[in-house]
């Protein structure tokens, strides 16, 4: 008898796998990506690339926590969703003599040897796409790449755990129901449909409404930005979800049997006949897909934003390969750690070019608010930043800039005047070209000259201002308050990880008293630590969060897909029918069209209103000039929504290939 069972089991489970056969190739798809991103974390050569990757291991396995959990999800809807379809087969096997633990143990082989096979060929397939992932770190951090195809067994070992918790705990439980089932219960069990959750229409009236002014409330907490209203929101957000669906579709086939004109336009009585049983027994199932929808929209657009943001700080720093600076005004560039760095500079690292100069506060901070009013600056100073004109031709000669003049100060009259020119960032100079006022310091009135917007180091506190700074005649600032002093070098090769973390320690230690942390501060930038803390930025958040996308999208997709596949033999039925009686050809794929248009369309319209909105606002909050071009909000969505509908796409076009090939009538 084991031997029958045995091969009865490999027998069904070869039929599982064609019959869902797209549930089969997601959890092949699955088991891939999870075995790709924890090779990651057991690569030693990933994680000797900096000191940075060291939270690498922690986010891609909390990343990992919530991908088995939408899995078990997965397989257990999936599990239960065969049972309902298969339970007069299994209780066929009891009514010949099979035991209830036997049946139970036949559905369990077959589930864990169709699991067992797709996890073997997703570890062959996540093999291929670590090493995709592989090639990109490494070449975020200049790497070069070379292709090295082996399994390493503590990878294999962690997907097999994630294997076993999914798959075990989750056959376990439907095992247990199996042998706790009468045989009447077994048979008659694929007549148990999920119930309405909202019978009544003036509850679904009422349901309906709370659901949508949730929705509106939850949506404009969310876009306030405060970590509070951010956390109600979503809470809310959650709600209207469940309600909204609870509701509406629940109430689709009540409205249709009250406007009985529209139930016969068109194939408006098909669609509706075809998709009224799903509409309203799906609720629960269609909120919950519409929530991850949600979350990969939501998870797509928030790593975009990310290494948008992080690549626009790095290109706004990159000019200098080392740039620091000490505010210690009284003591100038005598500072005990200003000396110290320099000592270690010369005796460490090849420079190639060098300047020291002091940056100062000016007298008031005229452009500071204006730029304030005109564009949401957040001003880092009490006073706008200003640069001598002999160091700022310095500084452009260093970085290869065209040359500019600053018109020398002139004293006509007892009233001395010249010129000031503005560096700035390109969204700043685009609104500083309306400011063309003059501005007095160090007894001088200076004109309006040119705005320049080369990359200058005006990103972090201490270096040559924040966004912007005037440069003007040496005269005019000799008299102004240093606000700090900055040494910055063009360097023969990078300054390597553990030169940058000596420096640092010089500068710690001058900042710390003896007992506490004093006032005095200082900045450090490194132009290849700064690269490699980029790459590492990247793959600790971005990574990860493209990760749970790329599951949540397929896990929901699959199980959208697996509910309509299934209704392959009602529908062939009635569309014969339909054909014998005459209907057109072209009249029942347009109606098919539209019945799995309104299917798949139902969870993602309510995720995409709800996405898009957050994710333009999160772009809106971001710093002017940060998200542009190719970064801009509306491209990141764009692009967001591009994602989420190409894999989405692909299931819809699967299941409509499958149901037009399968179900309707070859043309006469």
């Amino acid at each position: 008898m084991s031997v029958t069972l045995s091969k009865l089991s490999r027998r069904n489970a070869c039929r599982q796998a064609r019959d869902y056969l797209v549930y089969f190739v997601t959890m092949i798809m699955v088991t891939a990506l999870m075995y790709a991103f924890n090779g990651l974390v057991f690569s030693e050569e990933i994680q000797t690339l900096s000191k940075r990757l060291d939270s690498l291991t922690l986010t891609i396995i909390l990343a990992s926590i919530v991908v088995v959990c939408v899995i078990s999800w997965l397989v257990s809807y999936t599990a239960r969703f065969m049972l309902t379809r298969r339970s007069r087969e299994l209780g066929t096997y009891l009514l010949v003599g099979l035991e209830n633990k036997q049946v139970a143990r036949l559905f369990f082989l077959e589930n864990v040897t169709v699991g067992a096979l797709a996890m073997m060929l997703g570890m062959v397939l996540g093999n291929l796409i670590f090493q995709v992932l592989r090639a990109i770190i490494l070449a975020m951090f200049g790497i070069g790449y070379h292709f090295a195809f082996s399994f390493s067994l503590k990878t294999v070992g962690l997907t097999l755990v994630y294997f076993v918790l999914i798959y075990l705990s989750v056959q376990r439980r439907v095992c247990l129901k199996i042998r706790t089932m009468k045989i009447y219960d077994l048979i008659y069990f694929e007549r148990q449909n999920e119930e309405a959750v909202i019978q009544k229409g003036s509850s679904r009236k009422r349901t309906f409404a709370v659901s949508i002014v949730l929705g509106v409330a939850g949506t404009v907490m969310i876009l306030a930005g405060n970590l509070l209203f951010g956390i109600l929101g979503a809470g809310c957000i959650i709600a209207f979800l469940y309600g909204f669906f609870a509701s509406f579709s629940s109430g689709v086939p009540a409205w249709f049997e009250r406007h009985n004109e529209k139930k016969y336009q068109g194939q408006n009585l098909l669609v509706f006949r075809a998709l009224s049983a799903k509409l309203a027994t799906m609720g629960v199932v269609m909120a919950t897909i519409a929530m991850l929808f949600t979350a990969v929209l939501i998870a797509e657009g928030t790593g975009m934003t990310f290494r948008a943001m992080i690549s626009k700080r790095s290109t706004w720093l990159s000019c200098f390969d080392l740039i620091f600076s000490v505010e210690k005004p009284e003591a100038g560039m005598q500072t005990t750690e200003y000396r110290e760095c320099m000592d270690y500079i010369r005796e460490n690292i090849s420079v190639r070019d060098a300047w020291q100069y002091p940056v100062y506060l000016g007298e008031t901070a005229e452009v500071t608010e204006y730029l304030e009013e005109q564009a949401g600056y957040y001003p880092f100073y009490s006073r706008d930043v200003v640069m001598k004109a002999s160091d700022y031709a310095a500084l452009r000669r260093m970085l290869g800039y065209p040359e500019v003049t600053v018109e020398a100060g002139r004293t006509q009259g007892g009233h001395s005047t010249g010129q000031y020119l503005i560096h700035c960032h390109p969204y700043a100079g685009e609104v500083l070209k309306g400011f063309g006022r003059p501005v007095c310091m160090g007894g001088y009135t200076l004109e309006p000259g040119g705005i320049y917007t080369e990359t200058f180091a005006q990103y972090l506190w201490g270096f040559n201002g924040n966004r912007f700074l005037l440069v003007v005649p040496d005269e005019a600032a000799e008299g102004l308050a240093v606000s700090h002093n900055i040494y910055a070098a063009r360097t023969g090769e990078p300054v390597t990880e553990s030169q940058y973390e000596t420096l640092e320690d010089i500068l710690d230690q001058g900042a710390y008293d003896g007992s506490t942390f004093s006032y005095d501060m200082f900045s450090l930038y490194v132009k290849s630590a700064e690269e490699a803390e980029a790459a590492s930025f990247t793959a600790m958040t971005v990574f990860p969060l493209f990760y749970l996308a790329l599951v949540l999208t397929m896990a929901a997709a699959t199980i959208l897909t697996i509910q309509q596949l299934d209704e392959t033999r009602r529908y062939r039925q009635q569309y014969r029918l339909l054909y014998q009686l005459g209907m057109d050809h072209r009249e029942m794929a347009k109606a098919l069209r539209t019945q799995v248009a309104i299917y798949y369309t139902m969870p993602a319209i309510p995720s995409v209103l709800i996405g898009v909105t957050f994710l333009i606002n999160l772009g809106g909050a971001v710093e002017p000039g940060t998200l542009t071009g190719t970064s801009h909000p509306l491209v990141i969505t764009g692009t967001a929504l591009g994602l989420f509908f190409l894999i989405y796409g692909v299931y819809i076009l699967l299941a409509y290939t499958g149901l037009k090939r399968n179900v309707l009538p070859e043309e006469r």
